[in-house]
């Protein structure tokens, strides 16, 4: 889930806000309204100074690499999956996202800790997002049987906050480097949390959305020397579902130039939103 994320933000709008005086032309990759998770391009990141006093705006590589990762060609098979000698398929493991209940893991046999737990506790940012979209899946009923059908209609949303231009969600990095090439890069992982009752509605196959973080926590995320038990409650923050809004957008939207642009599907049933 998460994959697909906007980042149109205003330089001006961005900098009065955030009280910065920085250069403008630092930031020419706050412009684009889609970044799609699984071309693992750059992302737009918020990372605090060593002093904690205030933050850079870099980007970052969107899927985060372990440590123990080799090289870019096991990156690779990491990603999208590989065939080994013997001819065995072996899964892709993404790691786009990071679940909030789960950073500060630590494996029950061995007791070492696992791949996000030292980012989240030394490492966490935010990721600058103006948008994202997620796809509802709704089974239609067979009209002969009155029964739902096997496969499920989608539909795509384009979600983000009332009156908010921008919003902030947890995120944790990593610098990796290439152990072969020396090829040095900063990545990073959007940390998600439960469903609330609106994304319930609209992320109905897997129940999860970014852990959106209002400013004031946004900023305890970022700069604060948190517990264990602040970064697991902040990584499962939920926003509230009114703070939110939602519409269907074309089934084409990453193609069509205009991806924001309201879309109405006869028959898909309207969003509630709960206080």
């Amino acid at each position: 889930m998460c994959y697909y994320n906007g980042q149109r933000v205003s330089r001006e709008e961005f900098i009065r806000l955030m009280d910065l005086e920085k250069a403008v032309m630092n930031y020419d990759f706050l412009d684009q309204e889609i970044h799609e998770g699984f071309n693992y391009g750059n992302i737009a990141v918020l990372r605090p100074t060593e002093d904690k006093c205030n933050f850079d705006i870099v980007q970052m590589e969107w899927g985060f690499i372990p440590n123990y990762v080799k090289n870019r060609e096991d990156v690779k098979k990491m990603r999208f999956g590989y065939k080994d000698g013997a001819g065995k398929w072996h899964q892709a493991y993404t790691t786009l996202n990071a679940k909030g209940e789960e950073l500060l893991l630590k494996d029950e046999n061995t007791g070492r800790e696992k791949m996000f737990r030292k980012a989240a506790l030394e490492r966490r940012c935010l990721i600058l997002s103006s948008e994202f979209y997620e796809w509802r899946h709704i089974y239609r009923l067979n009209k002969k049987t009155n029964q739902p059908l096997k496969t499920a209609d989608k539909y795509p949303y384009h979600i983000g906050l009332v009156n908010k231009e921008y919003f902030f969600i947890a995120a944790i990095w990593q610098n990796w480097t290439d152990k072969e090439t020396g090829e040095t890069v900063d990545t990073v992982a959007l940390v998600t949390t439960e469903a609330n009752s609106l994304m319930k509605q609209i992320h109905n196959s897997k129940n999860r959305m970014p852990t959106m973080l209002p400013d004031e926590l946004a900023w305890e995320w970022m700069m604060s020397d948190l517990t264990e038990e602040q970064i697991t409650e902040l990584a499962t923050y939920q926003i509230k579902s009114n703070e939110m809004e939602a519409y269907t957008i074309e089934k084409e939207f990453k193609t069509t130039g205009t991806p924001t642009k309201a879309f109405v599907y006869e028959g898909v049933p309207e969003l509630t939103y709960e206080v």
